[in-house]
């Protein structure tokens, strides 16, 4: 690609995927955000196929670049049908070795995201229900790193409680690439790291919110708690 970085051994590129095997691709070290202009239409593509977000595709960062853009469009590890999922208007399957979501109505696959997921699989697998929703979820052990501030986990959907009695949920947060949570579920939302980490000045990606309208609806601001579980959704994790 015009103006690309060159390419530096695969080795550098250390997160894997089973998922990498579909598409061709060399590993590239960015240089700068022209590095990341240089990929033009396919630079949404291509963070999701890395699962990274752009704050932690600059500064040297090693990115897998394919050979052929157009080989990235559409990309999803996740199955377009899904049998479990036929009985259900909404069914959220999370593959951590792949660290993508697929959202599905009646068994077909509506979309799928990238995720990050907990670092040494403290991310429980089984089958979960939506316990709670908060449109402005705080985290109340954690802080954004160097400060007083709670974590920001909006567009929270509370999944499960772990032994500590703390909750798990899907959330809004910085995406580096790999599994790096405590246990919830992250996604993209550019809008809460240019209003908390002043980067990226233009928010495009916003798949904490797409996930929690699709489940909610898109006036679904006021939170609430759903003791038996959200009807009519099953969370999948494996």
């Amino acid at each position: 690609m015009s103006g690309q970085s060159a390419a530096v051994s695969k080795t550098h590129c250390q997160a894997s995927f089973p998922s990498d095997e579909r598409v061709a691709w060399t590993c590239v070290q960015v240089t700068g955000e022209k590095t990341l202009t240089a990929l033009g239409p396919y630079l949404w593509d291509v963070l999701r196929f890395n699962r990274i977000d752009r704050m932690h595709a600059l500064r040297g960062a090693y990115l897998k670049v394919p050979v052929m853009p157009s080989d990235m469009v559409g990309f999803t590890p996740m199955p377009t049908t899904l049998a479990q999922a036929k009985e259900y208007p909404r069914y959220i399957l999370v593959d951590r070795a792949e660290e993508f979501l697929g959202a599905y109505e009646f068994g077909a696959l509506k979309f799928s995201l990238p995720v990050a997921t907990g670092r040494h699989n403290s991310t429980p697998a089984g089958i979960f229900h939506i316990l709670a929703r908060d449109r402005w979820h705080r985290s109340s052990p954690y802080t954004i790193s160097g400060t007083d501030i709670p974590y920001p986990m909006f567009w929270g959907m509370k999944f499960s409680t772990a032994g500590s009695g703390r909750g798990l949920w899907f959330h809004s947060r910085d995406m580096p690439g790999y599994p790096a949570s405590h246990g919830c579920i992250g996604l993209y939302d550019e809008e809460m790291q240019a209003r908390f980490y002043k980067y990226p000045p233009d928010p495009h990606l916003m798949d904490s919110k797409r996930l929690y309208q699709w489940v909610f609806g898109e006036n679904a601001e006021t939170p609430q708690v759903y003791p038996k579980g959200l009807d009519g959704i099953l969370v999948e994790i494996k």
